[in-house]
């Protein structure tokens, strides 16, 4: 259920033109078709990753398991071989990463082919985003199985926990991307039907597993991604009772995780608390742009503290110079953010605000570390606006 938006909004001024006085000069464009180009022609020639490509002895699964480890757990200097200790903040450089990195890796591979295809309609580029679908959610001895049973694992605990779903962000553009596809009726039928099936399976896990369940009630982020998770999952499969219950989650976690200032305090107590504000406000403008209805616009539904635009104006002093930020500062990756994020161009659109958007221009879409990387999963914007 894509949603194109009236062409009479002109997306905020700028796809209209300067003054008078300048005719022949026109706004800068939102996204650059040689940019989008040359990004899908690398990964043209780049094979499937699937995740029977590499293998963890710790893992309780199978081969086709989906396995990742607590990012803050480490060894416990006093107990070598016991259990894990927790370091909040501070990602183990030891852990197991390898699934992360290859679903990372398809959410970015398949959303610059899809965008390229987009673009200008070649089919290879579509069909090379096709192959990649094909390894991780059709072939039988390759496919992953859809659920995340074993995800953020921490030696010595527990083989798997619900938080491990938040690992599942990355799967929010390759099923825009599938969306994209059939739309432009790419897919054949039993391509369709394979995929929506898969994706059917996996949002029923997540809305009905215990997993599930405890992610959706978990609160801060977690929370909030799940919600945007299911309701971009929901959109692609025509689950219109499960974009009902997002909005209603929507409604729910904005009135409990925002302050009359805007804040997220449970992010704002965590050890990067600026990189988990920006983070959790992605996923409500995802969350926003997937599930709102003409009748029930997310976007300026009124919780206890005001709208989810009260929480953009608190962060975007902070978005256009950093210096002001008036917290704790990260205890890492502090200077790689903000970055060029959905959040801006989204929430422009939303409330035709041009600033947004012309600030949105105007950072690096550079992620310069893995963590930067995997925090942030929505890098092909075009999948989302029609400029």
């Amino acid at each position: 259920m894509m949603k194109f938006w009236p062409s009479s909004l002109m997306l905020l001024g700028l796809l209209a033109c300067q003054p008078a006085a300048e005719p022949e000069t026109k706004s800068k464009a939102l996204f650059s078709q040689a940019a989008i180009l040359a990004e899908a022609d690398r990964y043209l020639s780049q094979e499937p990753v699937p995740l029977t490509d590499t293998l963890c002895a710790r893992s309780e699964g199978g081969p086709q398991d989906f396995y990742s480890e607590g990012d803050y757990w480490w060894p416990d200097p006093e107990h070598p071989d016991g259990p894990y200790i927790r370091k909040d903040g501070l990602s183990n450089p030891g852990n197991f990463v390898a699934h992360r990195r290859a679903m990372r890796n398809l959410s970015r591979w398949v959303a610059s082919l899809t965008a390229a295809y987009l673009a200008i309609e070649e089919d290879k580029y579509a069909a090379h985003a096709l192959k990649h679908l094909r390894a991780w959610f059709l072939n039988p001895d390759t496919r992953m199985n859809p659920h995340l049973l074993y995800g953020q694992a921490i030696k010595g605990r527990v083989s798997g926990r619900g938080i491990g779903i938040i690992d599942s962000i990355h799967l929010i553009e390759v099923a825009r991307s599938i969306q994209r596809l059939q739309e432009k009726g790419y897919l054949k039928e039993e391509e369709w039907q394979g995929l929506r099936d898969w994706f059917v399976q996996y949002t029923d896990w997540l809305t009905t597993h215990p997993y599930g369940l405890d992610e959706k009630d978990h609160g801060n982020n977690h929370s909030t991604w799940w919600a945007a998770q299911v309701a971009v999952f929901a959109d692609l499969v025509g689950r219109e009772d499960l974009l009902a219950l997002c909005r209603d989650q929507f409604k729910k976690l904005l009135s409990e995780q925002m302050d009359e200032q805007g804040a997220f305090p449970d992010e704002l107590a965590r050890t990067k608390p600026f990189n988990y504000s920006l983070f959790n406000l992605e996923a409500y403008a995802i969350l926003a742009d997937v599930a709102s209805t003409p009748e029930d616009n997310l976007w300026h539904y009124q919780a206890e503290h005001g709208s989810l635009k009260q929480s953009i104006t608190f962060l975007l002093p902070t978005i256009q110079d950093k210096n002001q930020w008036a917290y704790q500062k990260d205890v890492e990756h502090f200077d790689e953010l903000p970055i060029q994020s959905a959040t801006l161009l989204l929430a422009g659109k939303a409330y035709d605000e041009p600033t947004y958007v012309e600030l949105w221009q105007g950072l690096s879409p550079e992620r310069s570390s893995h963590e930067i990387d995997r925090t942030y999963p929505i890098r092909q914007l075009s999948l989302w606006v029609n400029e």
